[in-house]
């Protein structure tokens, strides 16, 4: 939780809870956050942005389940799910190419990055 978050949370208690619902709304959608496995025997890369010209951060190991907070287009990569524009935020400025994450479909399956 953000030191925003926080500081809300606090000021609610003091006030009665009136922020308090907002607070447990979030809690209970971050906690909805479905993790996807990476392909079988694949070590992946995580870069820096959603696409293969920017940096490898690091390599998530054979057998990775990873979250997928949002979804953007970046650039074209085959895997064993198909050829895919979509990249995966995993992280804060971490992406992986979503041709490699069983998702289950070949279109979006998280909102947008903003």
């Amino acid at each position: 939780m953000s030191a925003d978050r926080v500081e809300e949370a606090e000021r609610a208690e003091e006030t009665g809870g009136v922020a308090a619902e907002g607070v447990a709304t979030m809690a209970a959608t971050a906690n909805a956050v479905r993790y996807y496995s990476v392909a079988p025997g694949v070590r992946l890369n995580v870069r820096r942005g959603p696409g293969t010209a920017y940096g490898i951060v690091r390599v998530l190991p054979e057998g990775a389940r990873i979250p997928i907070y949002c979804q953007t287009p970046g650039t074209n990569v085959s895997g064993p799910y198909g050829t895919s524009n979509i990249w995966d935020n995993i992280d804060d400025g971490e992406f992986v190419a979503d041709a490699y994450v069983q998702t289950g479909s070949d279109g979006y399956v998280r909102p947008r990055c903003s």
